[in-house]
């Protein structure tokens, strides 16, 4: 029998362990990764190529949401399954849009889990039962093709790269240049390009207000408000 191979995203290291030990019951699924970052996510995708991807959203580094995208973009067969202790129904629509095959709380019992698993990977979508309702009513007043269409971060016509959105989410999480610099692998004159282009895209001029932009448009959690006055 061929077992469906998981890699798990999530950034808490207790509730990884607590995912794994739960699908290591199951005798049709396989995890064979762990990813503590968003970008490892990305990274351990192109190396393992697994079949379901289990996509923590609040995710450090680089969000669970921009990590669907990448991975979606480069590996259009990989499923993403996305888990959240929030079922925000804009999250829900965000998730939809970037063609994640499914939504579920953290939650969720360790059946529901494996189910979902299961369904991702024969081609159809699982979402919560609220989450599911969500998107049925906002399908009732869209064409699926404008719906879509829609792409998370790109509210006003503020259309951010997968770059842009990466420097974003680094520096609202309070990290300077010199280290951006670091976990991106360029220069410390292309982050502050990237910066001033980002304020100049977003007409915000100070890093207070990026942080508070990244928390509204859920690239980082809102604990992050914590750190600003």
């Amino acid at each position: 029998m061929n077992r469906i191979t998981v890699l798990l995203a999530e950034d808490h290291q207790i509730v990884r362990e607590g995912f794994r030990s739960l699908l290591e019951h199951e005798s049709d699924i396989e995890v064979v990764g762990e990813a503590a970052t968003g970008r490892q996510a990305v990274q351990l995708t192109r190396k393992l190529r697994p079949a379901v991807v289990v996509m923590d959203i609040a995710m450090p580094l680089l969000n669970g949401l921009e990590a669907t995208r990448q991975i979606r973009k480069d590996f259009p067969d990989t499923k993403i399954l996305i888990l959240s202790a929030h079922g925000d129904d804009a999250y829900v629509e965000q998730v939809a849009a970037l063609g994640a095959a499914g939504f579920l709380l953290k939650q969720t019992t360790s059946y529901a889990l494996a189910n979902a698993i299961r369904e991702v990977q024969k081609g159809n979508t699982f979402y919560s039962p609220s989450m599911a309702k969500h998107l049925r009513s906002q399908k009732s007043g869209k064409s699926p093709r404008s719906l879509a269409r829609e792409e998370p971060f790109q509210k006003k016509g503020n259309r951010l790269s997968s770059r842009e959105v990466e420097v974003l989410q680094l520096i609202a999480e309070g990290k300077p240049n010199k280290q951006v610099a670091a976990e991106l692998g360029v220069s410390f004159k292309t982050v502050d390009k990237h910066r001033q282009h980002l304020m100049g895209k977003l007409n915000i001029h100070d890093i207070a207000g990026l942080t508070r932009y990244a928390i509204a448009e859920g690239i980082i959690e809102s604990n992050v408000r914590l750190t600003l006055t």
